[in-house]
């Protein structure tokens, strides 16, 4: 089992949205969770936290090496 309320899901999504059963069953999972509200829970991407992404997967300088031993 995928560990998802499916009859909760569907009941909000029909019932709640209004959506039609095809309207629900093509949307993806970041698409509804957006729009029962999940995704405004979430906290935006900060500063400090666009540094720290930065800081751990850093762009590479042309001309150097890529992970497979190739040029970049």
């Amino acid at each position: 089992m995928s560990g998802l309320d499916w009859p909760g899901l569907m009941r909000v999504g029909l019932q709640g949205l209004g959506l039609q059963p095809r309207e629900f069953w093509r949307l993806t999972p970041a698409e509804l969770a957006m729009m029962i509200g999940d995704a405004a829970a979430r906290a935006p991407l900060t500063r400090a936290r666009l540094d720290e992404l930065a800081a751990a997967w850093p762009d590479k300088v042309k001309g150097s090496h890529d992970d497979r031993g190739g040029r970049a």
